[in-house]
């Protein structure tokens, strides 16, 4: 066709007479007429010739094909407008006039693609994938309008809105088609590559900032940008000299969005590195003297990355210095003492200096889980600091803060006392935190008037009231105490904190009688276990704690079973109340007495019988320890759980369950299966024979320790394995295998021995003659239970025999009686209706009271008539 079209039109040349003409090609081209089908041939029209007298002509059409398709391009169109940018772009550097053009077409990106059917989406999705993917690529154009207006174009990717007229006969693509197309073609991975050609050219950086921040709003697009190092490559350019402020600003928010979406332990090995730590600490000193508004507000995005990562230790916060001054510029209000660091800077108590204030206090807490930061938070007063705020709101605010923010970093200064403390325990001591947290929390339930504002996270469910300053004083009392530090215990009692924790205690309680909450279950909780290490090894201190403690304590096991799967925490506050027992009652004879008294007991053997599984292994335990108190032998066999359970039977059920959750083999009796491995779980069956050092404990004693059978068997041994009450012969049958458990498990460990020994070596013969008696013995023991178990049996059949022979009897004498009863009724019936009958009766009865009458009659005696005169009845 070309050709052809050449010899329609006169080109441009010299003539014959020695004028100008035109050539053959440019003549071709002229009147080319755009249409959808055209494409190919303005590609060949585009492909180098050699020839510079093309260039006019390959401009206007050109034009034409922008003003075609000015209002969208078609997706079946757009791979061949692709390969047009390509050609533009190679004529770019040795034709500037193309550059124009090269941007008009690529601006014809940024509008909605057009289709013409519903599956042109699906059927193009590769070769638009791939022609948005190349938009990144013409990035290595020498051209910066280039470059802007390829960041414009994938900008307006995001643009909502329809372009004002669309192609007749097409429709738009869907709003985020060309984003998903985006993400396939891998575009924002290729944009972030790009950034090396645009190093030194601020206004095109920007741009291409610009459109990697709309492209970060993807998590697939975040992992792409990760691929190319960008969250490093970004870092290390925050610096850039910028007078607008934009280029901090656009890093920061894709950084930001980096570490949201995408891998976040592959953005933090990016920035893990000391230039990267630098730049963003020089960035942030700069912020940091900013008097601006956004420059406050960037100063705070900083602080949220730069949070994000200090949680890793890998980072070199501490060695870059970074650290020193975020822990400097976060106690240099409460502390006052000069410091370089922070010279100049001050606060203007604004919302933006509320936020940074609250990420500094978080960051101290992130350090303090550092032990490489120990020292530096202990130089430079991180503890008195905190402190500061440990005393009670006398005022409305403090320092111009508002009492709400006041309120707000008072809690988060506590908060994250609970994670310092523990690391400077020596620095805790000597700053008397423990007085000072006394102190505040006897402020926390007097009768001051306080209303707490309650609105931030730490004050949740403090609204009104102290509740939410009570519970992190308390929590971070709980963190150094947990720390068993003989200097911290001794310091808190010997300020009366166990009498003064008991008033907390009591005072809490009563809170959740009104009105339980998640926030005084906790502090319930905590006040539990404080008791319980201040108590633990120390009798006198459990003398002081039973004065009032076991009352409340006993309150505690009267809670509903119900609560216990309500979620509140009311599982967790009565574990904590088990723990303070053992601890603060448990070896001591006055508290065990006492407890005992209020009948304690009962109150566990109730809880025992609700059978969870997480509660019995406890309770359990706890009735061991106090089973060395002979009055505890004495309350179990008393109590009577319901349908009048003993505390034999219970136990007895609750060992039943325990072989049954084991897989331990019994038969349909309750007998034993194996008698040479009696009460052998499954797990214990299916473990091979491993040698272990004789420091290492073997299975069968392992199993001592998790199950309950061991705690079982010596309550028994307490209570006794005769004259129990309340049991079955079934339950006598268990008790039988109960009654041998230690001999059993002798035997269990004896075989593991036995076994070990046969993996390493052959033993002598009477050695090994010892270990067969040993092993014979205890699989006679087995057969000398089961046959007790079965003679139990028996006499239980023989007995229900007995006992059926007698009912037997008893209703065969029922029904005799029963059939008497007829017969006399139907005498007395036929009396009553039939005369002769009556006469017959009459007779008889007459000749049985003549038979009865004495046959020696006495001399000179009275005759007594037995008839009645005229009676005619016979009873």
């Amino acid at each position: 066709r070309a050709p052809r079209a050449a010899s329609r039109s006169p080109a441009p040349g010299r003539s014959r007479s020695g004028g100008e003409r035109r050539s053959n090609a440019p003549a071709a081209a002229q009147d080319i007429q755009i249409r959808s089908m055209d494409l190919d041939q303005v590609i060949t029209l585009l492909k180098p010739s050699g020839s510079k007298d093309l260039e006019k002509e390959q401009l206007k059409t050109l034009k034409k094909v922008v003003k075609h398709f000015e209002n969208g391009l078609p997706i079946k169109n757009v791979a061949q407008v692709t390969k047009i940018l390509n050609l533009c772009a190679e004529k770019i550097n040795e034709q500037e006039a193309f550059t124009e053009s090269l941007c008009e077409l690529i601006k014809l990106f940024g509008f909605p693609f057009q289709r013409k059917k519903s599956t042109d989406e699906t059927n193009y999705s590769v070769e638009v994938s791939q022609s948005i993917a190349q938009l990144g690529y013409l990035m290595s154009v020498p051209s910066s309008k280039v470059k802007i207006q390829i960041c414009k174009s994938i900008v307006s990717f995001y643009d909502k809105e329809l372009p004002g007229k669309l192609l007749s006969g097409y429709q738009p693509t869907s709003v985020n088609y060309k984003i998903k197309k985006a993400e396939e073609g891998k575009l924002a991975k290729i944009l972030v590559l790009s950034l090396a050609f645009v190093e030194n050219q601020l206004t095109e950086k920007l741009w291409v900032l610009k459109a990697l921040q709309h492209l970060s709003t993807s998590e697939i697009s975040c992992e792409h940008m990760v691929e190319a190092q960008a969250a490093r490559r970004l870092c290390l350019h925050l610096n850039g000299a910028d007078p607008s402020g934009e280029l901090v600003f656009r890093s920061s928010d894709i950084l930001w969005n980096l570490l949201e979406s995408a891998s976040k332990g592959e953005v933090i090995n990016q920035l893990r590195s000391l230039e990267c730590v630098h730049a963003l600490k020089e960035l942030f000193v700069d912020l940091m003297r900013g008097f601006g508004h956004s420059d406050h507000q960037l100063r705070n995005d900083v602080l949220v990355i730069v949070t994000l990562l200090a949680e890793y230790a890998a980072v070199p916060m501490i060695e870059s210095g970074f650290a020193k001054l975020l822990i400097v510029l976060a106690t240099f209000t409460e502390v006052k003492l000069p410091n370089p660091l922070v010279k100049g800077f001050k606060l203007a108590y604004s919302y933006e200096d509320f936020e940074m204030k609250k990420l500094l206090f978080n960051i101290i807490g992130i350090l303090s889980r550092n032990p490489s930061a120990a020292q530096l938070l202990s130089e430079n007063h991180v503890m008195p600091a905190l402190l500061y705020y440990v005393k009670g709101n006398q005022k409305p605010g403090f320092h111009g803060w508002s009492a709400a923010h006041y309120e707000e970093l008072q809690l988060h200064a506590i908060a994250v006392l609970a994670s310092v403390a523990p690391v400077l325990v020596d620095k805790y001591l000597s700053c008397q935190a423990n007085t000072l947290l006394l102190v505040f929390l006897e402020w926390c339930v007097g009768q001051e008037p306080y209303f707490g504002q309650g609105n931030s996270f730490h004050g949740a469910g403090g609204r009104g009231s102290k509740l939410a300053q009570m519970r992190y004083s308390l929590r971070a009392l709980r963190s150094v105490v947990a720390l068993y530090d003989d200097a911290v215990s001794t310091n808190l009692c010997d300020q009366g904190a166990i009498s003064q924790l008991l008033d907390i205690l009591k005072y809490a309680v009563d809170k959740s009688e009104e009105k339980e909450d998640t926030v005084i279950l906790e502090i319930q909780a905590d006040i539990l276990f404080i008791l319980s290490v201040l108590c633990e090894n120390d009798v006198h201190r459990k003398e002081l704690f039973s004065s009032e403690g076991i009352d409340i304590l006993i309150s505690f096991f009267k809670m509903d079973p119900r609560k216990l799967y309500g979620g509140f925490g009311h599982s967790f506050l009565l574990l904590s109340a088990f723990d303070c027992l053992w601890s603060s009652v448990i070896g001591c004879d006055i508290a065990e007495d006492y407890f005992i008294e209020k009948q304690g007991i009962f109150l566990l053997l109730d809880l025992l019988a609700v059978k969870e599984k997480n509660l019995s292994n406890i309770i359990l335990g706890i009735l061991v320890e106090f089973s060395n108190n002979p009055k505890t032998t004495v309350h179990m066999s008393l109590w009577r759980g319901k349908r009048d359970q003993t505390a034999a039977n219970l136990l007895i059920q609750l060992w039943r369950q325990e072989e049954l959750d084991l897989g331990v083999r019994r038969d349909q009796y309750g007998r034993i299966v194996d008698t040479k491995k009696p009460i052998a779980t499954s797990f214990q069956k299916q473990q091979k024979v491993i040698p272990v050092s004789a420091s290492c404990p073997s299975f069968a004693i392992m199993e001592i320790a998790e199950s309950l059978r061991a705690k079982i068997y010596s309550l028994f041994c307490k209570l006794g394995f005769e004259n129990l009450p309340g049991l079955s012969a079934k339950d006598f049958v268990t008790l039988a295998i109960i009654q041998h458990y230690i001999d059993f498990k002798t035997g269990e460990v004896w075989s593991e021995i036995c076994a070990e020994l046969k993996e390493e070596f052959r033993p002598v013969t009477s050695d090994e003659r010892a270990l067969k008696l040993i092993s014979e013995m205890s699989e006679d023991t087995g057969k000398m239970v089961v046959s007790l178990q079965t003679e139990i049996l028996e006499k239980q059949h023989n007995h229900k025999i007995q006992e059926e022979k007698k009912t037997y009897k008893e209703i065969q004498a029922t029904q005799i009686q029963r059939e008497l009863i007829n017969k006399s009724w139907e005498n007395f019936l036929a009396r009553t209706s039939s005369y002769e009958a009556l006469k017959k009766a009459k007779i008889l009865q007459e000749a049985e009271i003549e038979e009865s009458r004495s046959k020696a009659k006495i001399e000179n005696g009275p005759d007594h008539s037995t008839d009645t005169p005229k009676l005619h009845a016979t009873v």
